[in-house]
């Protein structure tokens, strides 16, 4: 009821569940302990966030939370479009500094598993967009970080003009992988 697919980074997970429409619409078991421990990911989700992002170009993170608060998350788009991008931010890590970018969609059900040890973030492409993401770890503040986005280095391509996009001030104010905390080895 479930496919998992490895990304150019294969700790983080493409998640599409099954969904079963009808002429009075659909459904779909969006997350199943059971599912997911059978498909090999035993995580053990603690809270629900949802975001709504009214304006196209919404920028949301890149965000991590460090140990003992380290989060895994499962990402998914209940309507609208976004890019969803995970930085791998393990120093050890092959992959370190490398990141991967998937579209998420209410139509294409694709959900993005954003393991501990990578800064996550969106940018919307359709206008009110909302996001529900699960977490493995409680928001703490004090262990609450981030990444620039716009960081040369990381070379993501945000599908939209960095003049044009809308973030927090908070976000503007990330530092450059280069410069940032070091934290999952």
């Amino acid at each position: 009821m479930l496919s998992v697919e490895d990304t150019a980074i294969p700790a983080v997970k493409i998640v599409t569940p099954k969904k079963f429409g009808d002429h009075r619409g659909f459904f779909s078991e969006t997350w199943s302990r059971k599912a997911f421990t059978d498909a090999g990911l035993d995580l053990d989700f603690v809270q629900d966030n949802q975001s709504l992002s009214a304006p196209v170009g919404t920028l949301r993170g890149l965000h991590f939370q460090s140990p003992p608060f380290a989060q895994d998350k499962l990402v998914r788009v209940t309507r609208g479009r976004i890019l969803d991008v995970a930085v791998d931010i393990r120093s050890s890590s092959p992959t370190f500094g490398k990141h991967v970018a998937v579209e998420l969609s209410a139509e294409n059900w694709k959900q993005l598993l954003v393991p501990v040890g990578f800064a996550h973030g969106f940018v919307t492409l359709e206008p009110d967009t909302e996001v529900i993401y699960k977490v493995t770890a409680p928001y703490a503040p004090q262990n609450d970080h981030g990444l620039a986005f716009d960081d040369p280095a990381l070379g993501i391509d945000w599908r939209l003009p960095l003049s044009g996009l809308t973030l927090s001030d908070k976000d503007r104010k990330h530092p450059r992988l280069a410069e940032m905390l070091r934290c999952f080895d």
